[in-house]
């Protein structure tokens, strides 16, 4: 298999994918003063990663393409657990791409107290040799579920998924109470975004002002 050939669909997902939702992070801007996404990231699994998924779930590598749904990634950040939910009926409303399936964490956590919501769609992708058909996963979380995950990312790397009883007991309280906030700040959402809104409207309003005196 040449991995650059292999790759390089899901490098093109993933740009353009970032680029679309960033957009949509700008029209809400522009039309409501508030997003629903707080930020986005991409990445693809690296070629080592991919290989290390495929032998562990006893996958051919003619088949990665079909069994492994990740290998392009995204990933969008919210403030609040509705907005997940706002975002996922934009992605339902798209017409660029197809839903393949819906996995929700945030209501059904993972054993590990994991909270995301994955979305797996089939992007269509212009090559040379006409358009492909490539799966990717959209994964959105709040913030409070995002600083967790990444933890938990790196002591399962860290121990090779042989985590000790005693870190992997303090991650699921640790998740328990990431939820909490989540739930806590969900009740003052509105003055929240309020304070938010005036706190923009004086950054902005100090701006000009600055750009009048440099005048």
């Amino acid at each position: 298999m040449d991995w650059d050939i292999f790759m390089a669909p899901y490098a093109q997902v993933v740009d353009e994918l970032k680029v679309k939702l960033k957009g949509m992070r700008q029209q809400f801007e522009y039309e409501r003063d508030q997003s629903p996404i707080e930020f986005v990231t991409g990445r693809v699994k690296p070629k080592s990663s991919i290989i290390e998924k495929a032998m562990r779930k006893g996958v051919n590598l003619q088949e990665i393409e079909r069994e492994l749904q990740d290998i392009a990634g995204i990933r969008v950040v919210c403030q609040f657990v509705d907005d997940i939910y706002e975002v996922v009926d934009m992605l339902k409303n798209r017409h660029d791409f197809d839903i393949v399936e819906q996995k929700d964490y945030i209501t059904e956590k993972k054993d590990s107290g994991y909270r995301s919501f994955h979305v797996i769609i089939s992007y269509p992708v212009e090559t040379i040799h006409g358009e492909k058909l490539v799966q990717a996963e959209i994964q959105i979380r709040t913030l409070a579920m995002n600083f967790w995950a990444t933890n938990e990312h790196s002591l399962n790397y860290k121990y090779a998924g042989q985590m000790p009883a005693e870190v992997r007991s303090r991650l699921k309280r640790a998740a328990e109470a990431a939820f909490q906030l989540d739930e806590e700040m969900s009740k003052i959402k509105n003055e929240i975004q309020e304070a938010q809104k005036v706190f923009n409207r004086k950054e902005e309003q100090d701006k000009k002002t600055n750009k009048r005196e440099r005048r």
